[in-house]
């Protein structure tokens, strides 16, 4: 009888209301007195359930004098309390997700070498349709299976490749000037994209060799997302117009585009950037 309470108790009855129903079902009609004897509860306590179990509809009255009360079959019971759990548990799964229409994606910051490659190997084997990023060659060794693997099932590929290699599938984009790059920033970057869903920007090696210098960011943030993207297309706007326009690149923004840096940055800026 003990399971018996507890498992009704999971349905939302209480102690008393327990003790009651289990009693009726096995006598019934039963009068105060006798429900009292046989759930072995105060006979207060007694009627006081009765009439809430009334009102519930899990008990119902004769209407003579004495009162005697007949429980609902157990399966009439556990039918009524099955659809309204079903009604809860539809109406649940109708409206809980409106409730993430409010939520901000989070920006996580993930250090350590090991948890580093494996959340870019995740984002890279999750991709369904696109991946953009921008890597040094060094790198790129560490990550080529997974990404000839997502590019094998059909996920477009597109990479900036710094320290010049050729990858034997995907669109490269060759940034040139690499090692300068990699001592004005300290060390290698990593950036990258899949699908519009998913980004990740940050330092993968450190010139100091300090592990709280390397440490990426992961985010689905939508808006943070598309700005990591635009990073990387723009990046390859201005290698294609480069590679194509060398000459005409060279006379109006000099070697290593340096009046196009000196405008933007100042002749003296205050941080080096690439």
């Amino acid at each position: 009888m003990a399971d018996l309470v507890e498992k009704l108790k999971e349905l939302g009855f209480n102690t008393y209301e327990a003790k009651v129903y289990i009693a009726l079902l096995k006598k019934y009609p039963a009068s105060g007195y006798e429900v009292s004897k046989f759930a072995e509860i105060p006979q207060a306590r007694t009627y006081d359930t009765l009439k809430v179990l009334e009102n519930k509809g899990i008990v119902a009255t004769s209407g003579t004098k004495p009162i005697v009360y007949t429980p609902i079959k157990p399966k009439q019971l556990l039918n009524g309390y099955q659809k309204k759990v079903n009604s809860t548990i539809n109406y649940l799964e109708k409206h809980l997700p409106e409730v993430k229409y409010d939520y901000i994606e989070p920006v996580i910051t993930i250090n350590g070498k090991e948890k580093i490659e494996n959340k870019i190997k995740e984002v890279i084997q999750n991709a369904k349709r696109e991946i953009y990023i921008e890597i040094w060659s060094q790198d790129f060794k560490i990550y080529e299976q997974d990404l000839l693997d997502a590019y094998n099932r059909n996920v477009e590929i597109r990479i900036v490749g710094y320290d010049n290699f050729t990858p034997r599938f995907g669109q490269v984009f060759q940034h040139a000037f690499a090692r300068d790059i990699e001592m004005s920033l300290g060390g290698r970057m990593i950036i990258l994209t899949a699908d519009d869903s998913e980004g990740i920007i940050g330092k993968v090696s450190s010139i100091k060799e300090d592990i709280n210098d390397k440490n990426i960011i992961w985010t689905k943030n939508n808006g943070i997302v598309f700005i990591i993207k635009e990073f990387i297309v723009h990046d390859m706007y201005l290698i294609d117009v480069e590679e194509n326009l060398v000459e005409q690149m060279k006379y109006i923004y000099g070697k290593g585009f340096k009046r196009l840096k000196d405008k933007v940055l100042g002749a003296n800026p205050t941080y080096i950037i690439h």
